[in-house]
């Protein structure tokens, strides 16, 4: 499946949830949900990934983990925030950047319609999804 055909279907397993549940609710919750619809549709999906940082060639555990893998090509970055800042990409992009994906979602659930709230990120470029 490619990159795009991925992000498609994390899209529409967004909008389901969002439809069931709606904005105002925590992050793990909506990434948990993501992840059965995802699974549900045989869509290999990981959540919390580790992500280490590469130093000089030294392999530093920190702690940082991407929201969801999906299928090994997409990486999804959940938020259920007021607004999404320039913090908000740079946290994708970097995961992006250390993982050795190209495409990423970042995902803001607090949004009366989902479609304003799905960003993608691509080389580094946001742009807006339209699902």
């Amino acid at each position: 499946m490619s990159e795009n055909e991925v992000s498609k279907h994390v899209v529409e397993a967004a909008l389901a949830v969002h439809r069931e549940l709606g904005p105002g609710l925590l992050e793990s919750v909506y990434e948990h949900c993501i992840a059965l619809e995802l699974r549900k549709a045989g869509i290999r999906c990981e959540q919390q990934v580790a992500l280490p940082v590469m130093y000089k060639e030294e392999r530093l555990e920190f702690g940082f983990r991407m929201d969801l893998v999906v299928e090994d090509v997409v990486v999804v970055e959940v938020k259920a925030t007021e607004a999404v800042h320039e913090v908000h990409f740079a946290q994708l992009l970097t995961y992006l950047k250390l993982s050795g994906k190209r495409l990423g979602l970042l995902i803001n659930f607090n949004e009366v319609l989902l479609k304003r709230g799905v960003r993608r990120v691509v080389n580094g470029l946001p742009e807006e999804v339209r699902p």
